[in-house]
């Protein structure tokens, strides 16, 4: 399995003399299309109502159980990036901590499962788990990751997003009426404007 994972990694990875517009592309994939997510979280918390804030809550849920999952796996089982092991062509710096899975897609793969569990948020999860793909490519295509990272990204997202989603009932008002306090203190000033939804 792991000679299928290098003759993968090998395939999608960058060329010695790699054309510089795909480089771009590929970079702004790899590093900063993540940013998109939580600006897209907290400027539809300010704005959402109930349903909306709690699906949110669900999704930051999620990305905290996927996150907590790719500590312990990385925990366990360390398994080196690309370059730690001089395999392919590294276009982008990144610490030598573990590659298994992607922290990058874990996120982005989990924030949209979630919303595609939900009715409302089904086609923006899908719009969000396509987007993924690009940034799969592109973070094997800079070097930092091999293709199997990826597949392990969305098993963790996968299975954080049902346990969440399944247990839903047991947390949501609860941290609801906490995060909404929370809320309404800090941007108090701005839901007096009527800038923010309180």
């Amino acid at each position: 399995m792991e000679n299928l994972n290098h003759q993968l990694f090998l395939w999608l990875n960058a060329s010695a003399n790699p054309n510089l517009l795909l480089v771009g592309i590929a970079i702004v994939f790899a590093e900063y299309l993540i940013f998109a997510i939580p600006a897209m979280i907290f400027i539809s918390w300010l704005n959402g109502d109930e349903h909306c804030r709690k699906t949110l809550l669900v999704v930051t849920v999620a990305v905290i159980t996927s996150f907590l999952i790719n500590v312990l796996i990385g925990f366990f089982w360390q398994h080196p990036r690309p370059f730690m092991i001089g395999l392919g062509h590294t276009l982008i710096p990144h610490v030598p901590d573990s590659s298994f899975p992607s922290d990058h897609l874990t996120l982005i793969w989990t924030v949209a499962f979630s919303l595609i569990a939900q009715r409302h948020y089904h086609k923006v999860g899908l719009a969000l788990a396509i987007s993924g793909f690009p940034v799969a490519w592109a973070r094997i295509y800079l070097g930092v990751h091999f293709p199997f990272d990826m597949a392990g990204s969305i098993f963790v997202a996968l299975l954080s997003s049902w346990i969440t989603v399944r247990l839903e009932s047991v947390y949501i008002d609860h941290l609801y009426k906490i995060t909404l306090a929370i809320h309404r203190t800090i941007f108090s000033k701005f839901i007096k404007l009527g800038w923010v939804r309180p």
